[in-house]
């Protein structure tokens, strides 16, 4: 092995010389009988659904359903549940920096790969009756587009067709391709979570919070939207509200609801207005933005479950943070301009707000939320929308570096710069150059999911809500000063 680097600051094991541990005490036993047979259980799983895909007999049957996704999912819960239960309590991280999976590696380029190309099918697949009337142009590369275009199609549709028994039991209707990802969304969540549930059952906070996600996605995320397809009423998702979904403010929505017979609609309008212009900033000044990103949140909530093996892949760069104020605040502007533009040009056919919607839709809707958001979980980490793109985060995060009582307080004296709190952090924030000054972190990005606590092995650092939001920091007595100091300045850590 090649002489190690010194070791400076900021440093990276890898460039330093430091090859991978020879043994990782306290990981996953997955060795245990019973682990290897949930595995073999989700290997069931995924060759079932894959019959479905090839038009086995079963599929579309209660059978073929629990046979399939269901029974990979559960079995991989089970397999986190075993895999961790025999280990002592504390945080397993040995050797994710050298994981193909959770270091960037081939792995992990090929499962970026699969939910990128999942996303671009999930949103702009055309619909099987017009990939049907398509005719194929002349040449080889146009008939073998077609083809693929009709191949991809078939499976996509024997997919969704896989859930129909669930679909009509809660809504009554078959299933479509939001169904499905509503599904796949829901079931990864959940079956993460017990992951999450048993790597951080040492800590209180953390088990109540993936709880609470798990609650919130498959109660207010999946079951309650369905069944008020059911019941004839819209579909309506009660824990995002604008301007993440964005769309719920636009006339035409609003006038829909409002129109909706038996008085439900008008409640969801009223619910959207309450939940963004009175209960956000509320609810934001006594416990920060985490009470929504990191407790109800369903982009938080996959982030915080799925997005876990990931977490260590934000950059922490003073670059990164750069990108990351300008790029989010820009998307915020973006909606407010747009919103604006629908509602003053109502009832007119305006092409600009039309043009509006429709490049929202399309850049900030599907390419950055979806396809980037989601895809690119392996590669820049669990937190991308939230952190570079989510407008409910933007705003959110002007009401907690400048209104908020939410704070993490630091020991500096206990702090050993160890950096597991700055490398853990999802966000991008260096949390040890506040921990070793004993600052306090208040940063408009932080989404107070309390890893950087957890993994801290000294307590250094703990999440609290003082009394008033004048005494985090120095000039929080003037916030709207403060904030537009801000804007020209960087953060201020050592």
């Amino acid at each position: 092995m090649s002489r190690p680097l010194p070791i400076a600051y900021a440093f990276d094991e890898e460039a330093a010389g430091f090859g991978a541990p020879q043994g990782t005490p306290g990981a996953p036993s997955a060795g245990a009988p019973l682990a290897w047979v949930a595995l073999v259980a989700v290997a069931l799983g995924v060759l079932s659904f894959a019959a479905q895909l090839a038009g086995a007999p079963h599929a579309g049957t209660w059978l073929g359903l629990l046979s399939g996704l269901p029974l990979a999912f559960a079995a991989s819960a089970v397999y986190f549940w075993l895999g961790l239960q025999g280990t002592t309590p504390g945080i397993k991280h040995d050797g994710i920096f050298f994981g193909s999976m959770t270091a960037r590696g081939t792995l992990a380029w090929f499962a970026g790969l699969g939910l990128t190309a999942f996303y671009v099918v999930l949103y702009w697949l055309p619909g099987a009756g017009a990939i049907a009337n398509m005719q194929a142009g002349e040449g080889a590369p146009a008939q073998a587009k077609l083809w693929l275009l009709r191949w991809t199609s078939a499976l996509f549709e024997r997919a969704i067709g896989s859930l129909d028994p669930l679909a009509l039991a809660l809504s009554g209707k078959d299933a479509d391709r939001w169904f499905l990802y509503g599904t796949l969304y829901t079931l990864a969540v959940l079956a993460f979570g017990v992951r999450m549930l048993m790597k951080y059952r040492h800590v209180r906070y953390q088990i109540v919070r993936t709880l609470s996600v798990m609650f919130f996605q498959l109660g207010f995320g999946f079951l309650i939207p369905q069944v008020l397809k059911a019941f004839r009423y819209p579909e309506y998702y009660f824990t995002y509200f604008w301007p993440l979904k964005y769309d719920y403010l636009f006339p035409s929505s609003v006038t829909g609801l409002w129109n909706t017979p038996g008085g439900v609609g008008v409640f969801m309008v009223v619910w959207g207005l309450v939940a963004t212009f009175v209960a956000t900033p509320v609810l934001t000044y006594f416990f920060g933005k985490r009470w929504y990103c990191s407790w109800v949140c369903g982009c938080g909530g996959l982030a915080e479950t799925l997005g876990d093996p990931y977490r260590q892949l934000s950059s922490k760069s003073t670059r990164a943070w750069k990108v990351e104020r300008w790029l989010i605040h820009s998307v915020l502007v973006f909606i407010v301009v747009t919103t604006a533009a629908v509602w003053l040009t109502r009832g007119t056919h305006s092409p600009l707000a039309a043009g509006l919607q429709k490049w929202y839709g399309f850049l900030i809707g599907a390419a950055f939320s979806g396809v980037i958001g989601v895809g690119f979980y392996p590669l820049m980490g669990s937190r991308v929308w939230c952190r570079f793109g989510c407008p409910m985060a933007a705003v959110l995060g002007v009401f907690q570096r400048c209104f908020s009582r939410f704070r993490i307080t630091t020991n500096g004296g206990q702090c050993m710069s160890c950096g597991n709190c700055s490398t853990y952090c999802e966000m991008g924030i260096d949390v040890r150059a506040y921990a070793e000054k004993g600052e306090n972190v208040v940063r408009a990005s932080c989404v107070g999911c309390g890893v950087c606590a957890a993994v801290c092995p000294r307590g250094v650092l703990k999440l609290e809500n003082g009394p008033t939001h004048a005494d985090r920091f120095a000039g929080a007595e003037n916030p709207v000063q403060t904030f537009l100091a801000s804007l020209t300045q960087g953060p201020k850590v050592p």
